[in-house]
């Protein structure tokens, strides 16, 4: 009997599948460890009745005859297991209890001389029980002692018995499943001599338990080896059962993967077997090592760290993989340097596992490994992607580790393969076609070794490599002296670097390392300053060739640019001549932004959306960082090339493409709302895409000539004008930019009576569809079109520019009268107008920048200028706010035209919205206007359509306070139309605050000025009452007491103010008038404040 030999794989398979054929064709030999289970399958009753079960039960039989120990496992399996399965719970409880011993035992009671004698001579039943007592005792034992080495058994340590002991057991673990545990039975047997050869029979007799067996054994492993016999035993067991079943050796293998146990195992059950030549240990530890699992990573580190000091197991399994590993580098190194295609993959691949073998396992690699891997690294690869990638890996790994260059003709061979590197990079390139060569990378290293940047060397290694290993930055002194000394001087990078091709349609899904990265590390060090480089037309060509999505370079690129424009690396230099680098001129840049981008059918090649944003950027940060940094010679771009900028179109493209750009949209709208707030309204933000409102026929292209003539003819055709606004509504607003001219000749056509509402609708969506393209240029279009001509003149006046518009926005203002009193067109101006006042705004404050950057001013000069500033648009904005208050007064044509009080309705909710949203942005402006004054008749308007009018609250006592008798008499009606729209205690507060006002005023007015004063605040009294009902008391002794005051008053002159004929002809008219508007006043309260049957 072989004890170390194990179950044929092919005697295994057959049971398992239970393959009649393939069984009868082993050999008696080779059938003997499964004879259990085939007696145990010819003696049960057949659960299939059929022909074809009956002669296989016939050829098991014919197999199993003349076999002498089949007669020996009959009898086994003929003994009464029931009685058995009693006596063996009843010696399980006797074994759990504590202080029992084997005369306890049930199973057997007395033993005349000793377990071997009596094994040979007892019976079947006997020889059972004698087993089972045995197998107690062992796991007695190892509980109680907690063994871990092999236990002295009488019956289990000899090999003439193993045969019998195999028999038994596995006829009582198929009969006695409720009481024998193969799991646990499997641990008990790990602590006798031939234990791993007893398992692989069981599992053998019991192959669907080889999963769970597998598993159980895995699990109750160390986490990393230890040189006790129980674990060799465990080790000694998998194998085994791999051997034995051989296509479950890989899920063994994921099994210690899954639970971190055993690497040893798992290494050794990937290595090939002797005469193979395939495996994938490569494949296995790359995955382990470079995977994403840290858990499976740290293990099997431990284990490589480990295997380098112990002698056992950890360290036979680490040294085979080292020679596997060895034997496959190999057949890898070419003998005359120069690397087949066929192995570049592989190469690249093998170089990545030793690496992570040195970063993350700790490694010591041995001499004969190092002259290997400095061998393949420094191979010459064919040009080809793979060549390229290859070349990349192998410079990151002489980085990565020093080690591979500490023998000298290690390192000279290394110096002369970079050198090589840098000589065929221009042909590696062309011939393999990958824009990320490793010729930028090289650059790259040497601009960090250069700036001494060893952090970013060691994360540009980690990236390139795909895995994170910790690098010392000590330790690349030396690669660091190669490269700064021998390879790439400072200024052989820079030469090098500007003449370096651009990446032709960079994007975002553009990998590797790039030209890009170069120049963007060389102009944060300001190498290029330093050596006197030009980079300027090297960025403006790079930034022309990028495309959707946005490379995440870019946005830095141009930022580091620009500061190396204008910030001098010295702080103490601000000269010209220590900046090299020149900013990209205007003429450069409008040929991006050239107008075939809104031209209609243009087949222009059209630049891209990121280089247009790219360069929008560009310039925005250019002159933010100008105006901050206070640099007296830099250039300024000029207001009109700025306005030739498509800046709010682009930014709503950006918006909407924000997920290819990277992060930009953010950076842009700061710098928009900042320097261009009239192009960041909030309206405009908030405006979604209207629906469409019917659907346009399919005609030819629009032309201006069709717009022309449907325009002209809305009064008499207005369906034909319809259909053409709503194909203009439906265009791209690019595409219809080219008749935005034509559309805003024709804005007058739209205000002329009798045009259909529809028609004033669509043109107003058109015009905000046009807004959204070059917004100033179509605000100086609306504006021009709806100019008045000069008083005494049938001309228009001299048309305006965008500058006029922006020194002088009132001249909005200044159009039609019939768009008053239409809400479409009311609300197109109100843009035009809103975005001038911004616009002037920004003017006036960028004019104040630029003469604080130039020096020339004083501080007092700069101070006074600041205030002459605010003070400039605080009264255009007030004087914009009074005009469009005078719109909304009520005229004589609005009394007369039918249809006009709903279009004043209308305007006037237009022109609060407005209000609205100019007091919400600016509090102070409220005060002004208020503080200035309005026609009272238009309170009411202003009061219940402004929601943000409650402000006027705060500032009230302020205006009672004033001198004028104007301002008092607009407070007092102010604060009762409040007190009517916000009854609420701060209201309470300023209405009581009136009513002492008017009580002092009483006293202190003379009588020729009492009349009129009081005769205008009496109707705010009873809106006082009405609001507040506890203030009636008061607003009832005030008006007695100026009653009684007019009633002396008329006394004196000797005249009655009694209503009738019978008054004297002398009395005063505005006595009378006033006592009459008293008793009114005192009704109008009882009515609406005190019989009100809803005050309550």
């Amino acid at each position: 009997m072989d004890i170390e030999s194990t179950v044929a794989p092919h005697v295994f398979k057959a049971i398992q599948e239970l393959d009649v054929e393939a069984i009868s064709k082993c050999s008696a030999a080779e059938i003997r460890p499964v004879l259990p289970t085939l007696s145990r399958i010819s003696l049960l009753p057949p659960l299939d009745s059929s022909k074809k079960c009956a002669d296989e039960r016939i050829r098991i039989l014919a197999t199993l005859s003349g076999i002498e120990a089949v007669n020996s496992i009959v009898a086994w399996l003929s003994i009464d297991f029931h009685a058995l399965e009693v006596d063996v719970k009843r010696e399980q409880q006797i074994r759990s209890r504590p202080g029992s011993s084997a005369a306890d035992s049930v199973l057997v009671q007395s033993l005349q001389g000793g377990l071997s004698l009596e094994f040979e001579r007892g019976d079947s039943t006997r020889s059972l029980r004698l087993v089972l007592y045995e197998l107690f005792f062992v796991a007695s034992q190892a509980a109680d002692r907690r063994e871990q080495g092999v236990i002295y058994s009488e019956l289990f340590d000899p090999p003439v018995y193993q045969e019998k002991i195999c028999d038994i057991l596995c006829i009582a673990l198929a009969e006695l499943p409720a009481l024998l545990n193969i799991t646990e039975v499997i641990e008990y047997l790990l602590h006798v001599r031939y234990g791993p050869w007893i398992i692989c029979r069981l599992v053998a007799n019991l192959p669907d338990n080889f999963r769970e067996v597998c598993s159980a054994l895995i699990a109750n492993g160390e986490r990393q080896e230890d040189e006790g016999p129980s674990f060799q035993a465990r080790m000694k067991a998998l194998r085994m059962l791999c051997q034995m079943n051989p296509s479950k050796a890989l899920a063994v293998r994921d099994k210690c993967v899954e639970l971190c146990r055993m690497p040893a195992l798992a290494v050794l059950l990937t290595l090939p077997e002797p005469g193979q030549d395939g495996s994938d240990i490569v494949a296995f530890v790359s995955g382990l090592l470079i995977g994403n699992d840290p858990n499976a990573k740290n293990w099997f580190s431990l284990f490589v760290r480990s295997g380098q000091k112990r002698k056992q197991e950890s360290h036979l399994a680490l040294q085979a993989l080292r020679a596997e590993l060895i034997r496959q580098l190999e057949a890898l190194v070419p003998p005359d340097d120069q690397l087949v295609a066929s192995k570049v993959a592989q190469a690249s691949v093998m170089l990545r596992l030793f690496c992570a073998l040195r970063g993350v396992a700790g490694i010591k690699f041995q001499d004969e490994e190092v002259t290997l891997i400095v061998k393949l690294v420094t191979s010459h690869p064919p040009p080809s992607a793979a060549g390229v990638h290859f070349v990349s890996l192998g410079l990151c790994m002489l980085i990565a580790c020093p080690t591979l260059i500490l023998q000298p003709e290690h390192e000279k061979k290394s110096v002369d393969w970079v050198k090589w590197l840098v000589q065929e990079e221009a042909y590696f390139e062309s011939a393999s076609g990958v824009k990320a060569s490793f010729g930028e990378m090289l650059l790259l290293m040497a601009i960090h070794f250069h700036s001494n940047q060893l952090s970013a060397v060691c994360d540009l290694v980690c990236s390139t490599l795909g895995m994170k290993i910790p690098i010392r930055p000590h330790n690349l002194s030396r690669i660091k002296t190669i490269f700064v000394q021998e390879i790439f001087t400072e200024q052989v990078v820079t030469a090098h670097a500007v003449k370096v091709p651009v990446t032709p349609s960079l994007s975002g899904q553009t990998t590797g390392f790039l030209p890009v990265h170069c120049i963007h590390q060389l102009l944060k060090s300001r190498a290029f300053s330093k050596h006197r480089v030009p980079i300027k037309d090297w960025i403006y060509r790079q930034i022309c060739n990028s495309e959707s999505p946005l490379h995440p370079v870019l946005p830095a690129l141009v930022e580091v640019y620009v500061s190396s424009i204008l910030v001098p690396a010295n702080k103490a230099a601000d000269n010209p001549i220590n900046t090299t680098n020149e900013p990209i001129s205007e003429n450069e840049i409008k040929v991006v932004f050239h107008a075939s981008t809104f031209k209609a059918g243009s087949t222009e090649q059209q630049p891209s959306l990121t280089s247009q944003l790219l360069l929008l950027y560009y310039v925005l940060h250019y002159e933010d960082l100008r105006l901050a940094a206070h640099h007296k010679n830099a250039k300024a771009y000029s207001s009109e090339f700025l306005a030739q900028l498509p800046i709010k179109y682009l930014l709503q493209q950006a918006q909407k493409e924000q997920q290819n750009l990277g992060g930009l949209f953010a950076p842009l709208l700061k710098l928009l709302a900042t320097h261009f707030p009239h192009l960041s309204l909030v309206n405009d933000w908030f405006e979604t895409e209207p629906p469409s409102l019917g659907t346009s026929p399919l005609n030819a292209p629009l032309t201006s000539d069709d717009i022309h003539k449907a325009m002209a003819e809305v009064s008499s055709h207005p369906l034909r004008t319809i259909q053409v606004l709503q194909r203009l509504a439906d265009m791209p607003p690019t595409e219809a930019w080219s008749h935005a001219e034509v559309i805003t000749i024709h804005f007058k056509s739209v205000l002329a009576d009798h045009v259909p509402r529809r028609v004033q609708e669509l043109y107003q969506r058109v015009w905000l569809r046009l807004n959204t393209v070059l917004p100033r240029s179509l605000w100086v279009l609306t504006v021009n079109a709806l100019l008045l001509p000069e008083p005494g003149h049938d001309t228009l006046m001299v048309p305006l520019t965008q500058e006029d518009v922006v020194l002088d926005p009132l001249q909005v203002l200044r159009c039609d009268e019939r768009v008053f009193r239409c809400a479409p067109a009311l609300s197109v101006v109100l843009r035009v107008l809103q975005a001038g006042l911004a616009a002037s705004r920004s003017h006036l404050a960028r004019q104040l920048q630029d003469l604080q950057v130039a020096g020339t001013a004083s501080p007092q000069e700069l101070k006074e200028r600041d205030d002459l500033r605010m003070a400039l648009t605080a009264a255009q904005e007030s004087a914009a706010v009074q005009v469009l208050l005078e719109t909304c007064l009520e005229n004589k044509q609005d009394k007369a035209k039918p249809g006009e009080q709903w279009a004043l309705r209308e305007c006037r909710g237009v022109v609060c919205s407005y209000l609205h949203q100019a007091f919400i942005a600016d509090p102070n402006l409220a005060k002004l206007v208020h503080f200035q004054g309005y026609p009272m008749e238009l309170l009411p308007v202003t009061v219940a359509g402004i929601p943000s009018m409650h402000i006027c609250l705060d500032f009230l006592p302020e205006l009672l306070s004033q001198p004028e008798t104007e301002k008092q008499i607009f407070a007092v009606n102010l604060a009762s139309h409040l007190s009517l729209q916000f009854a609420m205690p701060k209201s309470l507060s300023v209405a009581k605050l009136c009513i002492s006002v008017l009580s002092t005023l009483l006293s202190v007015l003379p009588s020729t000025a009492r009349a009129p004063f009081f005769s205008q605040t009496l109707g705010a009294l009873v809106r006082f009452g009405q609001a507040f009902p506890p203030l009636l008391e008061e607003i009832l002794v005030f008006l007695q007491q100026l009653g009684r005051v007019e009633m002396s008053q008329g006394a004196l002159t000797g005249h009655s103010c009694k209503r009738g004929p019978g008054r004297a002809v002398g009395v005063p008219q505005d006595n009378v008038c006033l006592c009459q508007e008293i008793e009114d006043t005192f009704g109008q309260i009882m009515e609406k404040a005190v019989l009100s049957p809803t005050i309550y």
